[in-house]
This record gives structure tokens, C-alpha cells and sequence, in this order.
């Protein structure tokens, strides 16, 4: 169990890596926008990369 925890735990770092390396600007203007949002909207977004994140994992079972 702790292997998949692990290597869930690395395509994480490896997912969030892709935008910063690749396209820096667009990464630097779209969390601009995050840290204007109010806090109902960013967790709305929480709420929803949760519910995406347990149905791909329950999908993926």
C-alpha cells in the first residue's frame, strides 16, 4: 500500500511539474488569477478536483 501511495505521490509532483517547466508565463498568469478569487470560489475548485480525483480513482479500481 505504502508503494502506491508513493508513486501516486510522484505522478502528483510530476503532473503539477508540467505547466511551470513548460509554459512558465501561462502557469505565472493563471495563479495570478487563482489569488484573486475569493475563497467560495477556490473551494469550489477544491470540491470539484476532489470529486474528479475519487471518481478516476474509483474508476481506476
Amino acid at each position: 500500500m505504502i508503494d502506491s501511495l508513493l508513486l501516486a505521490f510522484a505522478l502528483m509532483l510530476v503532473f503539477e511539474g508540467i505547466m511551470p517547466f513548460a509554459l512558465p508565463s501561462v502557469w505565472r498568469s493563471a495563479m495570478q488569477k487563482m489569488a484573486e478569487l475569493d475563497d467560495f470560489k477556490i473551494r469550489l475548485i477544491g470540491l470539484g478536483c476532489l470529486l474528479a480525483g475519487l471518481v478516476l480513482a474509483l474508476l481506476a479500481r
